[in-house]
């Protein structure tokens, strides 16, 4: 078993999420009480041709670990030399296979949730890389219940894919059709978790400590997995923690350490450099500032504010002036 399922361990996953869960993201929900990571998922295409752009999805560091790239494609074989040279590069704790990306573009190239449509092919794929790496590292596997209400099939896919060698399955609880619609169906994911001997985690509109003290108390998943919460909320996984330690809810961040983190947050976006200078790191870096306004007052304003942004000191007055308004202390500037 997965180390990080044994001795009754609960894991909390934070959701590869494109766009959103880089390294520096994957950083600071780690420290916040993330337990596993996932990479945004990268193209097995663009690793067997060496695409140095495809290649940075792959970063991780050392203290986010244990930490999973993920990999998108359609090409058993390939996928797996993919894999290989993933392995050969980063030594990631495990591989993950995407079939879940609702994403046209993704969908098109016969990736992602596509494939469960094709059960066969997507057998193939899990095969073929537990064949091909899972002597290496563990292979698990990210599905949806299924490609719309019609065709719910995710149990039947479950057992497909423990019998290919995942090691694990997490399990976002709408079909792809839904995107991110709609409610998520957990009595499906339970369904899952009931009939297959590997952990299943669950996924799908986890925002509380007491949503997660729920899934693990009625559903029988051996862990979660929280995206969109913890685009607004990296806390969610501290409060998380928390409410499963003592049955309460954890104080809410204040405002003031809020914007402490949006500021450090964009510093490290800027350091680390992969977006280039900071004009064009400030601008890859305003939908996430516009995620974070959501749990500030003022969202509307903020997010007109952010929309336009294009240096730190610009996105500093805009911190010392929101915290006036609401009587707080602004953050000093980083020396």
């Amino acid at each position: 078993m997965l180390p990080w399922f044994q001795n009754g361990q609960f894991p909390l996953f934070l959701a590869p999420m494109a766009g959103v869960t880089d390294l520096v993201f994957r950083r600071i929900c780690k420290e916040l009480g993330a337990d596993v990571m996932v990479t945004e998922f990268v193209s097995a295409e663009g690793i067997m041709q060496a695409d140095e752009r495809t290649r940075k999805y792959t970063e991780f560091e050392d203290t986010q670990r244990p930490v999973g790239v993920q990999l998108f494609g359609g090409d058993g074989p390939r996928m797996a030399e993919a894999a290989k040279k993933i392995i050969d590069w980063k030594q990631p704790d495990f591989i993950d296979i995407n079939f879940g990306c609702p994403v046209n573009k993704v969908v098109a190239k016969n990736g992602g949730s596509s494939l469960l449509k094709d059960c066969p092919l997507l057998a193939n794929v899990a095969e073929s890389i537990a064949k091909g790496v899972g002597h290496l590292v563990p292979v698990t596997a990210k599905i949806r219940i299924g490609w719309d209400s019609q065709n719910i099939n995710a149990p039947h896919v479950c057992h497909v894919l423990e019998d290919c060698g995942m090691q694990s399955i997490a399990i976002h609880g709408r079909t792809r059709a839904q995107g991110y619609g709609g409610e998520a169906c957990w009595e499906t994911i339970a369904q899952c978790a009931s009939e297959v001997s590997v952990p299943v985690v669950g996924n799908g509109d986890i925002a509380t400590g007491a949503d997660v003290e729920k899934r693990r108390r009625e559903t029988g998943v051996r862990g979660v997995m929280i995206g969109r919460a913890a685009m607004s909320n990296p806390w969610v996984f501290q409060e998380a923690k928390h409410f499963l330690k003592t049955g309460a809810h954890a104080p809410s961040a204040s405002y003031e350490e809020r914007w402490a983190l949006i500021l450090r947050h964009t510093r490290m976006a800027l350091d680390w450099g992969r977006y280039g200078d900071e004009r064009h790191t400030l601008q890859s870096m305003r939908s996430r500032l516009m995620a974070y306004s959501k749990g500030l007052p003022g969202g509307k304003q903020l997010r007109t504010r952010f929309s336009q942004v294009i240096s730190i000191a610009e996105l500093e007055d805009i911190a010392a002036e929101h915290l006036i308004q609401l009587g707080e202390r602004p953050q000093p500037a980083a020396a």
